[in-house]
């Protein structure tokens, strides 16, 4: 699998969907909570150009979205070929 990273606050709705998503697939991932890090948002904004809401999510590196378009990519079918290393 290629190695996946999602930005997250606790309590995010979207972050708990997003990551059930890719816990059903059997997808690991780096987690990195951006709530009491501020230089950790600040790097999230500026790699999800300019995208400050979570989850903010990244497949070997490329910016995918957020749970939306997680789940956009997963209904076309989409997902599971990005997933693939």
């Amino acid at each position: 699998m290629k190695p996946v990273e999602i930005y997250t606050t606790p309590f995010c709705g979207f972050c708990v969907a997003a990551k059930r998503l890719l816990n059903k697939k059997g997808v690991s991932y780096q987690e990195v909570d951006v709530s009491r890090d501020s230089s950790k948002r600040q790097e999230m904004t500026k790699r999800a150009k300019g995208g400050r809401t979570v989850p903010q999510i990244f497949i070997d590196g490329k910016h995918v979205g957020g749970c939306d378009e997680l789940y956009e990519l997963d209904r076309r079918r989409a997902l599971d070929p990005m997933l693939v290393a």
